[in-house]
């Protein structure tokens, strides 16, 4: 009898340590062949040098590096994962494909596509939970529906997860049932025609100090207090459970509530698909925002002449990362003072971001906009020179991204505060004031 392979499907879980999906092909019965799609359906749309390909490049990379040993790699291919699946189970007797869930809309989308195509194969599909902790319906309110509150769905998350701990899924344990038998396809970026991108986002270790001082210090740009963990888990270079449980061990809980933020704005999305292009709530989108390109355009450069909204956005398109205080900020200002609809900036956001997470930013863009769960009330409308003397009043953020402060060339403030404020307000109430 001809022997039969499963496949280990990369996605969203780009490493070979705690890696659940990976596990259980690894601990079947058949060789398992891992592979990795650069799905065309997605890359054909993104800029040459786009930052975020150069990582998994990068992360792919680091993987077969860890193969060597076992004589095998990750087979790499570029395509629709139709057509990719069409010819793979042409060359190889696959009994099984395994992956780990990816819950955005387009994935659950492709991946019932793929389900059909194995179906009419004899082919098994089975995929895992490896990106978080709880999914879907795991933490829901007591008569089934979904918590659209942060706080109450944090208390049962945390009840949940004390009483239930977490496995660890040792797949490192376990390559020696991979397949080795002759190499894999490989391709490059410069094959596929991208080019190698200068933007490397910071590494992440588990800090305990960082940690356990998280509170005190993420509120403040200037200090290098947030962990830059978002980039590792939004492509499972890092595994989530490794540091829940890390961050469950210390004292402060502010590290861990992040988390939590993570998987319920996962959950939102999850529930309600629509709040992917519209306001969760409906009367929201009511508002009708001025959407001046030339201003958008000013925001996206930093030039808007608030300095603090500047160098957030002189920071995002130098180094794919922005300060999460200051993602607040410039997402305020966008909607609020200058009346642009909040899906322009989520636009930018998701085209620029290292940790594009689409359910946590489209969550914060809404929270920012008043428009979504457990939102931000809309008359809330930060200050950008109170958010100066608060959290940069050194400067020190400042005078890093926006070189040119104290030249001639800095625009001027491109509306008034005050002005804008009562603009925003005015707007506001009249959409949201019922008929």
């Amino acid at each position: 009898m001809k022997e039969k392979f499963t496949i280990f499907w990369f996605r969203r879980d780009l490493r070979l340590e705690d890696n659940k999906g990976l596990y259980k092909a690894l601990k079947g019965t058949n060789k398992v062949i891992p592979i990795f799609i650069y799905d065309t359906e997605i890359i054909d749309k993104l800029p040459k040098d786009d930052h975020r390909l150069t990582f998994i490049h990068n992360a792919l990379g680091g993987i077969n590096n860890a193969m060597k040993r076992n004589r095998c790699s990750v087979g790499i291919y570029r395509g629709t994962p139709k057509a990719i699946f069409n010819k793979i189970i042409r060359e190889f007797p696959i009994e099984k494909v395994i992956t780990n869930h990816d819950y955005e809309t387009y994935a659950i989308e492709r991946d019932e596509e793929i389900r059909k195509l194995l179906k009419a194969e004899k082919i098994d599909f089975v995929t895992y939970k490896d990106q978080v902790i709880y999914e879907k319906n795991e933490v829901v309110k007591d008569d089934g529906k979904p918590y659209v509150v942060y706080t109450p769905y944090s208390r049962k998350w945390m009840t949940k997860f004390r009483g239930e701990g977490i496995k660890n899924y040792p797949s490192e344990d376990h390559l020696d049932n991979l397949y080795n038998e002759k190499p894999l396809p490989q391709i490059s970026l410069d094959e596929m025609g991208f080019e190698i991108s200068k933007m490397v986002p910071k590494g992440f270790e588990f800090d305990e100090d960082l940690v356990d001082q998280y509170e005190a210090t993420r509120n403040f740009p200037s200090k290098d207090g947030t962990s830059r963990l978002g980039v590792h888990l939004r492509f499972g270079t890092q595994s989530i459970r490794k540091f829940v449980l890390k961050s469950a061990e210390r004292k402060n809980t502010t590290f861990l509530k992040e988390l939590i933020w993570r998987e319920f704005f996962m959950q939102i999305l999850w529930h309600f698909p629509y709040t992917e292009n519209q306001c969760f709530k409906k009367q929201y989108d009511r508002i009708e925002y001025r959407n001046n390109e030339e201003e958008f355009e000013k925001w996206c450069q930093g030039k808007t002449g608030y300095p603090l909204v500047d160098a957030g956005m002189r920071q995002l398109n130098q180094t794919g990362f922005m300060h999460n205080r200051v993602r607040m900020l410039v997402s305020s200002f966008l909607c609020k003072h200058l009346l642009i609809d909040w899906r322009w900036g989520e636009a930018y956001f998701a085209e620029k971001l290292f940790d594009y997470e689409k359910s946590s930013n489209l969550g914060n863009w809404q929270w920012v906009a008043g428009c979504g769960v457990d939102a931000a009330p809309y008359f809330r409308i930060f200050n950008p020179h109170e958010q100066v003397k608060k959290f940069d009043k050194n400067l020190k953020y400042i005078n890093r991204w926006v070189k040119d402060i104290n030249k001639l060339t800095y625009p001027e403030p491109i509306v008034e505060h005050k002005f804008a404020r009562e603009r925003c307000l005015k707007e506001y109430k009249y959409a949201l004031t019922p008929a």
